[in-house]
């Protein structure tokens, strides 16, 4: 059966408590970093089920994106590598985070157990006071990523659109300087899908290596993949590292925003924007909304402009996968209206405000339900072409009922 959107690589469980303080140890106190698989902790595979049971784990990855897209009706995809195991033949976590996915309607059928790495695990230090806990994040079985095994998946499920989680996060998919990631992003867009990837370099100190103008190895990455993709964003603190490892270094810290990520968006476009006949959207997500800037087959780019979100009331739960779930919305968008992005003449302020939305209900929900406010697209569409600005949570999930 075929699928609108395919999500590939990062299959992850998340698993948050308050005694997880070997993260700090091994991260430093409130950093974040990819860790080998000898080096994870060895809790049994009872212990670690425990854990997900009482309701510690979420799942991570296209944990944050999948089952949003699926809730609206838009039919979804995940491609991932899972570790063998005990609980129907994956381990704890893969079992927890394929059951996760098929409840919510995506389809799980690209799954590839691995026989001998475990699915990836990322323990969270959820410290009791307000300082920020360590993430160690291990990608097990995410290393192995085998472009050839899914390769099928893509010419069997026949997606519109190939979306890959993420550069920089899986040994064998960044081989060979990230060119194997931009030769299979490629050979997608010969099949007549539409691409997007995006990149989570850990760093401990993003602010820190801001600060100092620092160049981050991993995201050479994108140099050969950029042009490959028809959809690309990434945070503002992101954008600052890429553009310092790209070429392009300069001080950011008392730039207005504006200014700064324009020129960053001009930089990446002039750069990496050489195909003719062909749209593009590239942008960066910031607290609250996100700069976007397009091309049209007929070369028509526009100027970098930013969406601001009319969707900012309430309290925020939690940041994690904010990225994430806004380009979730994005993603359900340009599916729904593919031929109109081909044509250059999407409405792109309502693509990024349904970015927007998906990421407010996403970021505000409790963790034990992170999709449960996303509703069908016409719902959702229905609020983002109503141009209503909501200053209160609860008004936009009664507007969404």
């Amino acid at each position: 059966m075929a699928v609108d959107v395919l999500i590939l690589n990062t299959a992850v469980a998340d698993l948050r408590r308050p005694d997880f303080g070997f993260a700090d140890a091994l991260v430093g106190k409130g950093g974040l970093a990819k860790c080998k698989t000898e080096d994870m902790p060895k809790y049994s595979q009872e212990q670690i089920k425990a854990w997900i049971d009482e309701g510690s784990a979420t799942a991570g990855g296209p944990g944050n994106t999948a089952p949003l897209i699926a809730r609206t009706g838009v039919r979804v995809g995940v491609g991932a590598n899972l570790g063998e195991g005990e609980y129907n033949r994956l381990d704890a976590q893969g079992r927890f985070f394929q059951d996760v996915m098929t409840s919510n309607g995506v389809d799980m059928s690209a799954t590839h157990i691995h026989p001998d790495l475990p699915t990836g695990t990322t323990f969270i230090h959820n410290p009791t006071e307000d300082d920020r806990g360590g993430i160690a994040y291990f990608p097990n079985a995410n290393n192995d990523f085998d472009f050839e095994v899914f390769k099928k998946s893509v010419q069997r499920l026949e997606p519109k659109i190939v979306y890959y989680m993420y550069s920089g996060l899986s040994d064998r998919g960044d081989a060979n300087g990230g060119r194997d990631l931009a030769q299979f992003i490629r050979w997608c867009r010969s099949q007549g899908t539409l691409t997007i990837a995006d990149c989570h370099t850990l760093t401990g100190d993003p602010h820190k290596l801001i600060a100092e103008g620092a160049a981050v190895p991993e995201y050479k990455l994108l140099e050969p993949l950029l042009p490959e993709l028809d959809l690309f964003f990434t945070s503002s603190d992101e954008a600052k590292l890429i553009e310092n490892t790209l070429g392009q270094t300069r001080v950011w810290a008392d730039g207005d925003e504006h200014d700064d990520i324009g020129e960053f968006l001009d930089f990446l476009t002039a750069r990496f924007w050489s195909e003719e006949g062909r749209t593009r959207l590239f942008g960066v997500t910031v607290s609250n909304g996100a700069y976007e800037k397009h091309i049209g087959p007929k070369g028509n780019a526009g100027s970098p402009s930013k969406v601001t979100s009319r969707f900012l009331a309430g309290e925020i739960v939690d940041l994690v996968g904010a990225g994430d779930s806004f380009r979730a919305g994005l993603i359900t968008y340009v599916a729904r209206n593919l031929e109109a992005f081909r044509a250059g003449e999407m409405d792109f302020a309502d693509a990024i405000q349904m970015g927007n939305l998906f990421a407010s209900l996403y970021i505000k929900a409790p963790l034990d339900d992170r999709y449960g406010s996303i509703r069908s697209y016409g719902r959702m569409a229905q609020i983002v072409e109503s141009k209503e600005g909501f200053h209160d949570f609860e008004a936009l999930r009664q507007a969404l009922d």
